[in-house]
């Protein structure tokens, strides 16, 4: 029963256009933003960055990458809001009556489609970055194999954070209230909080703080503390970033089980 319900939801995932929409995305995002960093050089840009001779250079491009989180949390809210939106949620419920199976072959098939979105962008971001290196003649700051664990680590950072908008939008269920909270919170609030003075004790248990302890990308924030004047924030080590970040999606996971099993689908 586990393995059908699996695959219908595949088969619903691919029916739609957002399969798609969000590959496009994934390799729009990765080549073009990795390309123009790799062409322009970081150390050229308006705020200069380290060139990406230096680690900590190649560390900023993979961790600006970071910053774009909330796309997989939009796609990942909707995802299932959608499914409320259209009704086929009902459908859904009466074919199969005990929805904890529904709910966890849903959370299977977004914990995959996260993944395909991660990796698409990741290998993107890393094919342009170490051929645009090559083209310039360029040796990075870091080792080609430490290059694409970074890319590694960013990969299973926005699979996590599809899982994430998954619960969110399971909580929520409205699109627009949905939307609206995940794109107040990840596009804005959490951006806007590095130049909050004083952040620095909380900032780094946040899904944001836990992305930048996981690509190893501090400069924006170390940025803002010297405008601030402020101690700069101290994140944690890449393994407890990715284990802050596993606990949030394990907490998304457990509501978008949960939430739904007591309440009227209409």
């Amino acid at each position: 029963m586990m393995i059908r319900l699996i695959d219908a939801e595949f088969r619903r995932l691919l029916a739609t256009r957002l399969w798609a929409v969000a590959l496009v995305v994934a390799v729009l995002t990765g080549g073009v933003l990795v390309g123009l960093l790799t062409l322009l050089g970081p150390e050229n840009l308006d705020q200069p960055m380290p060139g990406l001779d230096t680690a900590a250079g190649v560390q900023g491009v993979v961790g600006l990458i970071g910053y774009t989180v909330f796309v997989p949390v939009v796609l990942g809210t909707l995802a299932v809001t959608s499914e409320y939106r259209h009704r086929t949620i009902d459908v859904t419920f009466l074919f199969a009556p005990r929805r904890w199976r529904v709910l966890l072959a849903k959370l299977v098939a977004y914990t995959g489609y996260g993944l395909a979105y991660g990796l698409t962008l990741t290998a993107t971001g890393a094919a342009v970055l170490l051929t645009g290196a090559a083209a310039r003649d360029l040796t990075l700051g870091l080792p080609t194999g430490t290059v694409l664990e970074l890319f590694g680590r960013l990969a299973l950072t926005l699979a996590v954070h599809m899982l994430i908008g998954v619960g969110i939008g399971a909580l929520l269920r409205n699109q627009a209230a949905a939307l609206a909270a995940v794109l107040g919170y990840f596009y804005l609030l959490e951006p806007l909080l590095v130049l909050v003075p004083g952040a620095g004790w909380f900032y780094p248990f946040l899904p944001a703080g836990a992305t930048a302890a996981l690509t190893g990308f501090s400069y924006v924030l170390d940025a803002a503390a010297v405008e601030l004047g402020d101690t700069p924030v101290r994140l944690m080590s890449p393994l407890l970033g990715g284990v802050l970040l596993a606990g949030y999606a394990t907490v998304a996971a457990l509501l978008a089980v949960a939430l739904p099993m007591r309440r009227d689908v209409t």
